[in-house]
């Protein structure tokens, strides 16, 4: 049975609560991180376990796919109202505010396996107070993957605050990375464009602007909704911890300015390629026309001396066809003297 219990958990992504990871942070106590599981989290928020010290909180994140998530969080964390509503309200928009004596957050992130397509972006939701940090999503995303790689490393945050102040940069790096990542795929798509290899460009740089256009609607509203929340933060909050929030507030600020002069930059990139297949458009009808142009002679007279009708002219004559063939030829090159001349 046991084994049956952690296959089922794998699937899911967390144990029999959705419980992802959870851990107790305390800078009081000899051991600052410790991890924990669903069973111990509930008798810490049951008050069945009473806290180290005034320091201590608990960061729990869940797996909203798993059944048990959103009942596990209504038995014991005591969340407000308004995470619950956010959970399902389904508007990934971006927004931070304060519900009772907590915050609670919607941010969006990208997928752990993030492959450059617009549609590798989810949701994370997040409820903030002075004991508990929970965190919720339905896809495995980078930001928190990254904050949990750097709790597991050592990184012990001295409040929740502090723990939502590393989220926000880990979501400021996951945004810096992936920039780069654009830039790069852009300048190897400009470089071909100079040497002139055309290929399915245009539709590799769409890709690439879509995506940065969904990310930019989607997370340009954050620095703004905290910068208004840190105008009256709740009172648990302590001063150095606004601080931090607002120099990332400030960082993520900038990402978006840099993903803002990418989608300039592939406008640019797009128009010049349009400029460049109208060009080649614009040439292969010239020579079209020119081709018609030329043969327009030769089909004038192949019609008129190709009637089965008496009086044809030099029908008779044994020099007959060579006349025709001169005729044809002035006349065509008449025309390509007049076709090239408008070229020109």
């Amino acid at each position: 049975m046991p084994a049956l219990h952690d296959l089922a958990a794998s699937s899911y992504g967390g144990d029999e609560a959705g419980l992802i990871c959870g851990y107790l942070f305390d800078a009081a106590a000899s051991k600052p991180v410790e991890t924990i599981d669903s069973a111990r989290a509930a008798a810490w928020l049951d008050s069945g376990e009473s806290p180290s010290s005034d320091s201590a909180f608990l960061w729990l994140h869940f797996n909203l796919s798993h059944a048990q998530a959103e009942r596990w969080l209504l038995r014991h964390a005591q969340l407000s109202d308004t995470f619950y509503e956010t959970l399902h309200e389904g508007l990934p928009s971006t927004r931070i505010e304060r519900a009772d004596d907590s915050l609670i957050a919607v941010i969006n992130d990208v997928h752990f396996e993030f492959s450059f397509e617009p549609s590798d972006i989810s949701t994370l939701w997040i409820s903030v107070g002075p004991r508990l940090v929970v965190t919720a999503r339905t896809k495995p995303l980078r930001s928190v993957d990254a904050l949990r790689t750097a709790v597991k490393a050592g990184d012990a945050p001295r409040s929740s605050t502090e723990l939502l102040e590393h989220l926000l940069r880990a979501q400021a790096d996951v945004l810096v990375k992936i920039v780069r990542g654009v830039t790069s795929r852009i300048d190897r798509i400009e470089d071909e464009l100079l040497a002139g290899r055309l290929d399915h460009k245009r539709a590799r740089l769409g890709v690439l602007r879509r995506l940065l256009v969904r990310l930019q609607r989607l997370l340009a509203p954050e620095p703004a909704a905290l910068f208004r929340l840190l105008q009256g933060p709740p009172a648990w909050m302590a001063e150095p911890d606004v601080q931090e929030l607002r120099g990332s507030t400030e960082e993520f600020s900038v990402v978006l300015r840099d993903m803002q002069a990418l989608q300039e930059r592939i406008k640019l990139l797009q128009e010049e390629i349009a400029a460049n297949v109208n060009e080649d458009n614009n040439r292969s009808l010239f020579v079209l026309t020119v081709v018609t142009v030329l043969a327009l002679p030769i089909n004038i007279l192949a019609g008129l001396f190709g009637m089965n009708v008496g009086g044809i002219p030099l029908a008779e004559h044994k020099h007959g066809f060579w006349i025709v063939v001169a005729i044809v030829a002035s006349f065509t090159a008449v025309a390509a003297w007049a076709a090239f001349r408008k070229k020109r």
